[in-house]
């Protein structure tokens, strides 16, 4: 988990223009992906206000603040520009005043911008905070997207995980990440996976070593991050364990607050992987869409018995 993400990288990652103190972008901080929008606070209000957010200045605000005399102006954006402010954010590519450019680097706030609305500034920024802020995890596995569904692959070492990606790489479908998936909650119902960097489009095949996928099937053969929609764990076989045959045992794995629907594949030769997975990955779109083989299997067992016993009944 990162406890800060710096301005530096929130105008890098997001592209975002620098109006002033650019020499303060790597130093400044930002710990919480709250944004503030300080409209109460341009008329002296300043009881709560939230000064260790970003704060962002759209259109309205800037629109008041013209409105001010020049001297009340720069009194209260010197208000606005606290020790603890990371930055003033400003949308639609509107011009600081001389007064908030004064203020901010009297108190050392650097001022960025963006040509983006301000709703849809706010968005883009909160989603990039809460994604780079999250507590993240490590996970052994391998995660592919198959027909778009994020599938992790578990298991302990040497089962054939890296093997079995290889094959759905060879197959038309993405590697995401390869022994180590870092993992982070996005929302109250999405896991999102990714590669740590030093393994980004890497994959290990015991006889060959390290191949890079992306340099081997081209850029269709990879993806950066999905959610995880579906654990897969893969076991050697047992002839004493009662594997699940009509899909009624379900089970979850909980990654931080979310479970993940999760199913078991024994693995013995003879036993294509890749394609069980492929059709785990088709069964499991089917079920989101509405469809449940399961339950159809049941509903015709049903309907068995129950002729069978009018039969017997006549």
């Amino acid at each position: 988990m990162s406890s800060f993400v710096t301005v530096a990288d929130l105008v890098k990652d997001n592209e975002l223009k620098v109006y002033s103190g650019e020499e303060l972008l790597s130093t400044k901080k930002i710990t919480t992906s709250d944004i503030s929008r300080p409209g109460i606070e341009l008329t002296g209000y300043f009881d709560y206000y939230p000064s260790e957010r970003i704060q962002l200045i759209g259109q309205t605000e800037s629109a008041y603040s013209v409105s001010m005399t020049a001297n009340n102006r720069y009194k209260v954006m010197l208000e606005i520009c606290r020790e603890d402010t990371p930055v003033l954010l400003i949308s639609r590519a509107i011009q600081p005043s001389d007064e908030l450019l004064k203020a901010a680097e009297e108190h050392k706030v650097p001022v960025i911008g963006s040509e983006l609305p301000t709703t849809r500034l706010s968005s883009m920024i909160t989603e990039y905070l809460d994604r780079r802020l999250a507590p993240r995890e490590s996970i052994h596995g391998v995660f592919v997207d198959v027909y778009g569904i994020g599938i992790l692959l578990t298991g302990h070492s040497r089962i054939g995980k890296s093997e079995t990606a290889l094959e759905l790489v060879k197959r038309g479908h993405r590697l995401i990440a390869d022994d180590r998936v870092d993992v982070y909650q996005q929302d109250e119902k999405t896991i999102v996976g990714e590669a740590p960097k030093i393994l980004n489009h890497l994959l290990e095949i015991r006889g060959i070593g390290i191949i890079d996928v992306m340099n081997l099937f081209g850029a269709g053969a990879v993806r950066s991050s999905s959610d995880i929609q579906l654990i897969i764990n893969l076991e050697n076989w047992s002839p004493d364990k009662n594997y699940d045959r009509i899909g009624s045992m379900e089970d979850k794995r909980e990654i931080f607050d979310v479970k993940v629907p999760q199913i078991t594949v024994p693995v013995k030769v003879g036993r294509n992987i890749s394609i069980i997975i492929e059709v785990a990955a088709m069964n499991y779109r089917a079920k989101k869409m509405g469809y449940d083989a399961t339950k159809k299997f049941e509903e015709n067992l049903g309907a068995l018995i129950q002729d069978n016993t009018n039969k017997e009944e006549k």
